[in-house]
């Protein structure tokens, strides 16, 4: 759990199957994370988008963030460290 008040970035991702990502943090901690069954629960359209492989693919590690496109998708950091959506 992440503690209140901690500063934790996102240092690093990486795509180890269709929408799973090992995700690195600065605290040096990683977690292997399933976007799956967040994308394909979403009703959003907007959201659905990311389904679509080549556009998931396209993250990046930004600020210490993890963004898709012009922050089409991003998670809080907090979240994505717990291991959940």
């Amino acid at each position: 759990m992440l503690a209140e008040g901690a500063l934790i970035e996102i240092t690093a991702a990486e795509r180890i199957a269709d929408y799973k990502l090992n995700v690195s943090f600065s605290d040096g901690v990683r977690r292997l994370i399933d976007f799956e069954p967040f994308l394909r629960s979403n009703t959003n359209p907007l959201i659905r988008l990311y389904l679509e492989a080549e556009r998931f693919a396209s993250f990046r590690v930004e600020d210490g963030d993890l963004v898709w496109d012009d922050y089409g998708l991003c998670f809080p950091i907090a979240d994505l460290y717990e291991g959940g959506l």
